[in-house]
């Protein structure tokens, strides 16, 4: 099945080196990789295979060594720490294993963190904040601070605050790791309507099949390279 939207991500022999001399280790050895606007895909591999630094270079929260990293046509290599940091403000959205969350702040405190950054004014950013809690079904829970809340619903707070700016990307980097099973399924699905409804582009880094099997297309890393990428098969078959 040919995908027909436009690319929004491009990677051209992306690499990043930590270290110098004989304490250089080449964490990425030149990644090609291009993902459509409003894709979900997920970014699988073992442990130091290089999926966690791709994920922070996709993210802008680390700079590769050399290659290109096109992002809606921005060279994003050639953007100085200011530039950046606005890339990440209107465009990223990010979701952490550990919620990231503040402990004595409530929901909607946690929400609106944000918009706070972006200078919106209070009444505004309430709006904006009970809007995102009410898309993750935390309407009732918006006073409530994360001690009061169970592990998904915390993850949803966390979700809320990544789409509460309108995003076109989310990072999720391993979303249910501190999950059960069945709020894991709560959680996917989820994302999968943000996906599919609001047409925001996941990137998702997991090391579990059947989470990787909520997204639309999987990519392997192994040492540092792309090993295999590919979209599932119900979607081929259309």
């Amino acid at each position: 099945m040919k995908n027909l939207e436009p690319v929004l991500i491009e990677l051209k022999d992306l690499t990043k080196t930590y270290g110098n001399g004989d304490a250089a280790f080449q964490a990425l050895k030149g990644i090609d990789l291009k993902i459509a606007k409003g894709e979900f895909v997920s970014i699988m591999g073992p442990s130091g295979s290089g999926k966690s630094t791709l994920m922070n270079l996709l993210g802008c929260l680390d700079r590769p060594t050399s290659g290109s990293y096109l992002y809606d046509g921005i060279a994003v290599e050639n953007l100085d720490s200011v530039q950046l940091s606005l890339l990440r403000r209107f465009a990223l959205g990010f979701i952490f294993q550990g919620f990231n969350l503040l402990a004595r702040t409530s929901a909607i405190e946690n929400v609106e963190l944000p918009l706070l950054y972006r200078g919106i004014k209070r009444a505004k950013r309430k709006e904006m904040a009970r809007d995102a809690l009410a898309q993750v079904g935390l309407h009732d829970k918006e006073r409530n601070t994360p001690a009061e809340l169970s592990g998904g619903q915390q993850q949803r707070v966390a979700i809320a605050r990544a789409i509460v700016t309108n995003p076109s990307t989310l990072f999720a980097d391993e979303p249910t790791g501190n999950l059960d099973t069945e709020t894991t399924g709560e959680i996917m699905d989820l994302l999968t309507r943000l996906n599919d409804d609001r047409g925001i582009t996941i990137l998702m880094v997991t090391h579990e099949d059947d989470v990787a099997a909520y997204a639309k297309r999987t990519v392997r890393v192994i040492d540092g390279l792309v090993y295999t990428d590919s979209i599932h098969s119900e979607l081929t078959a259309l």
